[in-house]
C-alpha cells in the first residue's frame, strides 16, 4: 500500500503560527482525565502547531495521558508519521505481530484488520511483550457509519479497581503468553515475525526472552513470561498493563472458544494465556479484570480527520463492533 496517492496529498498549506494560543483545550468527556484540543484558527496544521507550540502537546499528553485534536488539517499517513516524529524523534515497527495490519507508509500501519462484527478487548499496547511503545498515534481517514469508536480506559484506574488478591497473584507471577503457529488459525509465524528465516526467528526470540519450539512441519510453539503490572514512567503510578484477559481462549465468543477447546489441547490452542508459573487463570480474576475495564471504558465517536495520542501505560484502548468503511490508520514511537 506504501506509495499510494492519498486524497490529503498536496493540501497542506502553510499559515502563521503563534503556539499555545491557537487551540483551545477542554475534557474529552465528563469525568475523563482525557483532553480534547480544537484549533481556533481555520486550516490549522497540527504539524505547524506541533513545531511552534513548544513542549505544549508533550505536556498534555504526560498530564491528561491521551489528547484528541479535531478539526485540524486531515494528515495522510506520511503526515502522520511526520507529526508523530516531530513530538517523538522516530517511530516503531510493529515486530512480534499478534494481529493482521498492513503496512501503509514507512512505519505507519492500518488499525487491527479484525471483521467490523467483532470487539477488540481495551488493552495497552503490544504490553504481551517486555518491549513496549511508549506513544500511539492515530488518526482517522474514514469514520464507520456505525459504531467503530476506539474505547479508552485509565489503566491506573483500572488497576485501583482489582482486588488485592488479584492484583498480587497476577503481580507474584507475571503473565505467561503462549502462541502456536502453523495450525492455519490466527497469524503465522511468518507474519508475526515478518521473515520466513527461522534462524531469525530464533536469534529474535532468544534476544527477547522468548522460548520458541519448533514441532516439525510449519509448527511452532512460543512462550514468554512478562509484566502484570508496571508503575507509568510519567506519573509513577501503578497501571495494569498486561493482556491476559484478551489472549485467553475465555476472551473469544463461546461458540468459537468451545470449538476450539474441542479441536485442540490446551497446549496447542492457537493463542492462550496463563500464570507465570504455568497455572490456569483463575476465570474469576478474569471476570474481575474485565469488569474493571468495562467500569473505566469511555468512548467517543470518530470524525473525519481527528488525531488520537495515547500513552500507551497510561490509558489502554480497544475497538467497538462497527457497520459500513472504516480506516484508521497507526503509528507507534
Amino acid at each position: 500500500m506504501a506509495g499510494t496517492m492519498s486524497p490529503f496529498r498536496g493540501a497542506r498549506k502553510s499559515i502563521p503560527v503563534g503556539g499555545a494560543d491557537l487551540v483551545r483545550t477542554g475534557e474529552l468527556l465528563a469525568g475523563s482525565r482525557a483532553v480534547l484540543c480544537t484549533p481556533t484558527v481555520a486550516r490549522l496544521d497540527p504539524r505547524e502547531w506541533l513545531a511552534s507550540s513548544g513542549d505544549t502537546l508533550a505536556r498534555l499528553r504526560d498530564e491528561h495521558g491521551v489528547v484528541l485534536l479535531r478539526g485540524f488539517t486531515p494528515l495522510d499517513a506520511a503526515g502522520l508519521a511526520e507529526f508523530a516524529t516531530g513530538l517523538t524523534g522516530s517511530l516503531r515497527d510493529y515486530d512480534n505481530r499478534s494481529t493482521p495490519r498492513q503496512r501503509v507508509d514507512g512505519n505507519v500501519f492500518t488499525s487491527t484488520e479484525y471483521p467490523p462484527d467483532q470487539t477488540i478487548p481495551l488493552h495497552n499496547e503490544m504490553s504481551y511483550t517486555a518491549s513496549w511503545p511508549a506513544t500511539l498515534f492515530l488518526t482517522c481517514l474514514v469514520p464507520a457509519a456505525d459504531g467503530g469508536e476506539t474505547p479508552l480506559a485509565d489503566s491506573a484506574r483500572v488497576y485501583d479497581r482489582l482486588s488485592p488478591q488479584v492484583r498480587e497473584r497476577f503481580e507474584r507471577d507475571g503473565v505467561m503468553y503462549v502462541r502456536n503457529f502453523g495450525h492455519g488459525i490466527d497469524l503465522s509465524w511468518q507474519e508475526a515475525f515478518q521473515t520466513d528465516d527461522r534462524n531469525v526467528v530464533d536469534a529474535y526470540c532468544a534476544e527477547h526472552g522468548i522460548d520458541a519450539q519448533w514441532l516439525g512441519g510449519d509448527r511452532l510453539r512460543t512462550r514468554q513470561v512478562v509484566q502484570a503490572a508496571v508503575e507509568s514512567r510519567v506519573t509513577g503510578r501503578r497501571v495494569w498493563f498486561n493482556q491476559a484477559h484478551l489472549f485467553h481462549v475465555s476472551s473469544l465468543p463461546p461458540a468459537v472458544e468451545r470449538e476450539l477447546r474441542e479441536s485442540f489441547a490446551e497446549d496447542d490452542l492457537p493463542r492462550n494465556a496463563m500464570y507465570g508459573d504455568g497455572s490456569p487463570l483463575d476465570p474469576g480474576h478474569l471476570a474481575e479484570v474485565r469488569a474493571a475495564y468495562a467500569a473505566e471504558e469511555i468512548a467517543r465517536p470518530w470524525g473525519a480527520g481527528d488525531i488520537v495520542v495515547v500513552d500507551n501505560e497510561q490509558f489502554a484502548h480497544g475497538r467497538r463492533p462497527y457497520s459500513g468503511s472504516r480506516s484508521v490508520l497507526v503509528a507507534m514511537a
